[in-house]
């Protein structure tokens, strides 16, 4: 079970709601992969007149909870300002918290991150920051309220699979207790696999869903993955080792003269 702030859910697969080819193929795919919870940006309801209203009637009829996101923010001032007015509009303390700090690797702002962390935990927010795998990162992002974690794997939409697996590695060692939820960079299902395998507690996919040949099969594919490491990582793996190992015992086997 799934527990963010003071909620348990069954999936550990979170759903983005952006780019897809249409929104019956957005309604497929969230259906697919079983995810109880997808991210919605403000920005794109507020461009989205008529039709931005229809997007959040379609939303809601699917039953999952709505993780609104600060996507496009670069400030403190912008990130708080449209987080409280996703509260507003979406009826939730919930907020995925975004600040980019480079325009090409779309690299969170850790410091203005921080700011605003404790700025919103303070004014009643669950903040589910986006960050990078720095440990001392995490930590002051923890003492600023957050009790729930999203390091990136690589650069958002990039698909090039977990980059430091060392630095994530560490990160989950670090802080064994608190959520973490890995967001971006995440390409094909195996990449899911892998950082499942390490401990983390779920995923957040947009781009290698929606922008796939088809969108519905590979929620599908991501969900059996985000299941399948996570239950490898708690059956209890064998680690490499550097010689061979026979399965078959090599004591008491019989001995033909």
């Amino acid at each position: 079970m799934l527990k963010l702030y003071d909620t348990e859910l069954m999936s550990r697969l979170l759903l983005g709601t952006a780019q897809y080819p249409s929104p019956a193929t957005l309604m497929d795919a969230i259906k697919a992969s079983g995810t109880k919870i997808v991210t919605v940006s403000l920005r794109r309801e507020m461009a989205g007149g008529k039709s931005g209203d229809g997007f959040w009637s379609l939303i809601r009829s699917l039953g999952t909870h709505v993780l609104p996101n600060t996507a496009g923010c670069h400030s403190v001032k912008e990130a708080v300002l449209t987080a409280q007015m996703a509260r507003d509009v979406f009826g939730t303390d919930w907020i995925k918290l975004e600040i980019i700090g480079n325009h090409d690797t779309l690299q969170p702002d850790v410091f203005a991150l921080v700011e605003a962390a404790r700025v919103l935990s303070e004014d009643g927010f669950n903040v589910f920051p986006y960050t990078t795998d720095d440990l001392i990162v995490a930590e002051r992002l923890l003492d600023a309220g957050c009790k729930v974690l999203m390091p990136w794997c690589a650069p958002i939409g990039s698909a090039l699979g977990p980059l430091n697996l060392h630095a994530l590695r560490s990160l989950r060692a670090h802080f064994p207790d608190v959520t973490m939820i890995v967001d971006a960079g995440l390409g094909r299902p195996s990449h899911a696999v892998t950082v499942m395998e390490l401990g983390f507690d779920a995923i957040l996919l947009n781009t290698a869903v929606a922008k796939a040949g088809d969108p519905v099969a590979m929620a599908r594919a991501f969900a059996t993955a985000v299941d399948a490491g996570y239950t490898a990582f708690h059956a209890g793996m064998l680690e490499p080792r550097d010689v061979a190992v026979p399965s078959t015992p090599v004591i008491g086997r019989a001995v033909f003269t």
